[in-house]
């Protein structure tokens, strides 16, 4: 079922001519929101439309976070698939959006995913990212981090950067951390926090109890 759907986004998104094979993107990425990005990058590429979509996708998460209303639209269930659909479809006309784009809002609509539509637009962004050849990195602390200090910090992550690839740095904050930090670098991850080290010596005290 989900291969099918699938299948339906991608003929939806390409024209015949160059909806032979998916371009396989950079990074992979998972879940329904997933497939859809890829589906997206995929036709966008074929197409020479990349930058293009991008910049209307990221306008389009802009209005999300910002327009609480129609965020809430997006997520409310008692409006049906047809009125979602003609909601979204006016939008892409009156900014003007590639057809690609309009496609994408019709495919989530008419197969009711039209709540996944932030998901799919991470998901895009993060192909884009890698596409870029940027290295996603979000560092949290439990304060705000003064300038020296992430001056130091963008200097240790630059040496896990292999060459042309470029640091998009994300600084953070949650005090539950109580101090330290926690570091995602692409796909790996190091918890340096002290709430983590105070986790780790109250079970091994449990254990020994």
């Amino acid at each position: 079922m989900a291969a099918s759907r699938f299948g339906t986004l991608v003929r939806q998104f390409s024209s015949s001519a160059v909806r032979n094979q998916l371009v396989t993107p950079p990074v992979q990425v998972f879940g329904i929101e997933g497939r859809y990005a890829t589906a997206m990058y995929s036709a966008a590429t074929k197409q020479k439309q990349l930058d293009s979509v991008e910049g209307e996708l990221k306008t389009l998460k802009k209005l999300i976070k910002t327009d609480k209303p129609f965020a809430e639209f997006l997520q409310n269930p008692t409006f049906s698939r047809t009125e979602k659909k003609d909601t979204l479809t006016n939008i892409a006309k009156k900014q003007k959006y590639s057809d690609l784009t309009s496609n994408l809002f019709g495919a989530l609509a008419e197969n009711g995913r039209l709540n996944k539509l932030s998901g799919v637009l991470d998901a895009f962004e993060k192909i884009m990212s890698a596409h870029k050849g940027e290295v996603q990195c979000v560092v949290t602390t439990a304060k705000a981090m003064s300038a020296t200090n992430e001056k130091e910090i963008r200097t240790v992550l630059q040496t896990f950067l292999k060459p042309g690839e470029k640091l998009f740095l994300t600084l953070e904050t949650d005090p539950k951390l109580i101090g330290g930090m926690v570091v995602y670098i692409g796909d790996r991850y190091v918890d340096m926090s002290m709430a983590s080290k105070i986790n780790t010596y109250t079970n091994l005290i449990k254990q020994a109890v």
